[in-house]
């Protein structure tokens, strides 16, 4: 069970993905977190810097979907104004978003990585169904009450435990 909440990357932020390294993995579609992960979750719009990166995984040739558990509104708007597509009211970890995703895409789970800020919805739903995981520290913020009260104080002891794992450094939250 706790394998299913670990990711198979861990980075500070999206930059600090190798995207030259998950095509060489077979890697070609990413589905994306939507709030702290690619915008503030008290933000109406992506900060340029991600606009930027997005633009750039579609120049390596990846195909990008955001899978949200957040409103179709919300959801619907940035994805339009980013031109991928997207699955909203995602009720990750569940998974069905991500296949459905993934249905979108054209691709299978051994194509494709899920990036995110939360291990008990993006980590544990893309583990369920075999995807490359990647976990990134959450864009600055606020957070929804929930999040922040039970699942970050949670992700401390996951991630102190990763921490002692990884060769090279931590991830701070």
């Amino acid at each position: 069970m706790f394998k299913l909440l670990y990711p198979k990357l861990y980075v500070a932020t999206l930059f600090d993905i190798d995207l030259a390294e998950l095509q060489k993995k077979g890697i070609c579609a990413i589905l994306l977190d939507l709030d702290n992960t690619i915008v503030p979750r008290d933000q109406d719009c992506c900060p340029g810097e991600i606009v930027q990166w997005i633009k750039k995984a579609k120049n390596h040739g990846f195909k990008l979907c955001i899978v949200s558990n957040n409103s179709p509104a919300r959801v619907q708007a940035l994805a339009s104004s980013l031109a991928i597509p997207a699955v909203y009211r995602a009720v990750k970890p569940a998974r069905r978003p991500f296949i459905q995703a993934m249905k979108l895409l054209g691709v299978a789970p051994g194509q494709t990585a899920v990036i995110g800020d939360q291990i008990f919805t993006d980590m544990l739903g893309g583990n369920r169904l075999g995807l490359y995981t990647i976990l990134v520290a959450p864009l600055p913020g606020r957070e929804f009450w929930a999040t922040r009260l039970f699942s970050r104080r949670l992700e401390k002891l996951i991630l102190c435990r990763l921490n002692r794992n990884k060769p090279g450094g931590t991830l701070a939250r």
